[in-house]
């Protein structure tokens, strides 16, 4: 299947669309966040600022982090930042209109159903392979400089910012656990719906505008992100 400049910024758009209502979805659910929205949380609670601005401000500086690591953006890169940025607030607004005063079950049901709808989110938008978003560079920086495991430096990075989350008020629980544990074999599930990800996470990247070096870089950084998501399937089966 051949994709044009146009799906595949589609599909970036709408991925990362679909992942901010799932962060949407476990933030209103209140039984713990993703690891890095338990910082994105804390840090809202400690500063008062909106949730867009915090998750704009952290990804600059998780940015600011390539640097040394010798990562560079790209246009998904960009696009994640600003899709999330923008996009937080007023899925956190309508989720609180739909399910106003969720009760136990609702709860549940939320933090399952992001944790759902994070993993086809992400294998969408990373399934188009226009580059990773800054959290997922600095995971990928780390282990090429470092020499280290995927799973030591990911494990590293998310106990990190889960502590430091939590010292700022930011809400930890059995759904921030289960997202860690289920979030990849969602991924590598959703990765056999050809119609969604027709090349997989890892194959030849798809021809689109652009000089054949940069879609070559676009399909390492796809392979060096699939990498990740393996391990964590990987820690999910051994448990």
């Amino acid at each position: 299947m051949t994709w044009g400049p146009v799906r595949r910024g589609t599909q970036l758009v709408l991925g990362l669309w679909a992942f901010t209502w799932s962060m949407a979805m476990m933030l209103h659910a209140g039984q713990g966040g993703m690891p890095w929205d338990v910082l994105h949380q804390g840090l809202v609670r400690s500063t008062g600022l909106g949730f867009g601005t915090v998750v704009a401000l952290t990804s600059a500086l998780v940015l600011l982090a390539w640097v040394p690591l010798r990562q560079r953006p790209e246009i998904g890169t960009v696009v994640n930042v600003a899709v999330i940025s923008l996009a937080i607030g007023p899925c956190l607004a309508a989720t609180a209109w739909l399910v106003p005063d969720p009760g136990l079950a609702a709860r549940i049901a939320l933090a399952v159903g992001g944790i759902v709808l994070n993993g086809v989110a992400t294998a969408a938008y990373i399934g188009v392979r226009l580059g990773p978003g800054p959290r997922d560079g600095l995971m990928t920086g780390l282990v090429q400089r470092t020499g280290r495991s995927v799973r030591l430096v990911r494990t590293g990075i998310e106990v990190v910012v889960v502590l430091v989350g939590i010292l700022l008020g930011g809400t930890f629980g059995w759904a921030t656990v289960a997202f860690a544990l289920g979030v990849g074999p969602v991924v590598q599930a959703t990765v056999r719906w050809r119609w969604l990800v027709p090349a997989g996470l890892t194959g030849a990247a798809a021809p689109a505008a652009g000089p054949a070096r940069a879609d070559a870089d676009v399909a390492r950084r796809g392979r060096e992100i699939s990498r990740a998501l393996d391990a964590v399937a990987r820690e999910h089966r051994d448990r």
